[in-house]
């Protein structure tokens, strides 16, 4: 069955007010990851990154309390994108074989050198690594709420849920190890599809 698109008159307008308050937390958010990449985590001030944003530090905690939640901004807006790709998949696909093509997709848009920078700057922060546990269970249940958009069949719901604990499992996992790899580190979207086809194997 087709899904009803939303009407023109029904699709909130955004207005000035909101743009330019959006695009402004997207101006500090980029600034403070090119520094964060740049000079590290710890080597990087609030007020360079309002500097850098071309805002007043003031300003800045208008839009984000901490470093901490440059990083989360960013991190969201990498799942949004994720589930957003997710929600354009034919329900006809396998659950966990359409979580697999996305992730993997999404992963692959970065070179190995940009993720170990990455990677780098995201384990720099102590209170972030101490709710990453909370933070996963949070993506577990997003996912499996964007999974029941896609497959809308109630009978199917502990299913989903099982695809939801697996998938997020199989990205943790895959960061973990990709992280410890040494010498030279294979791509991460190949980890990551090695793991789901690992995986795949095993049920």
């Amino acid at each position: 069955m087709s899904k009803t698109l939303p009407s023109a008159d029904t699709v909130p307008v955004e207005g000035l007010r909101e743009r330019k308050r959006r695009e402004t937390r997207q101006r500090i958010a980029d600034a403070g990851w090119r520094l964060f990449l740049a000079n590290g985590y710890e080597g990087t001030t609030l007020d360079v990154i309002a500097a850098e944003a071309g805002i007043s530090r003031r300003t800045f905690f208008s839009y984000f309390k901490s470093k901490d939640d440059i990083i989360l901004f960013r991190q969201d807006a990498n799942w949004a994108g994720l589930y957003a790709d997710l929600l354009k998949v034919s329900p006809d696909v396998r659950p966990l074989d359409a979580v697999r093509e996305v992730m993997v997709k999404h992963v692959a848009r970065y070179p190995t050198e940009q993720m170990a920078a990455i990677d780098k700057v995201m384990r720099s922060s102590e209170s972030l690594l101490a709710r990453k546990q909370t933070y996963y269970a949070e993506q577990e249940q997003a996912l499996f709420n964007t999974l029941c958009e896609v497959w809308r069949q109630p009978e199917r719901r502990t299913a989903l849920r099982m695809v939801a604990i697996v998938a997020i499992g199989a990205a943790r996992l895959t960061t973990q190890t990709w992280h410890s790899q040494t010498g030279q580190r294979k791509p991460m979207a190949k980890a990551l599809r090695d793991a789901f086809d690992s995986l795949r194997s095993e049920l």
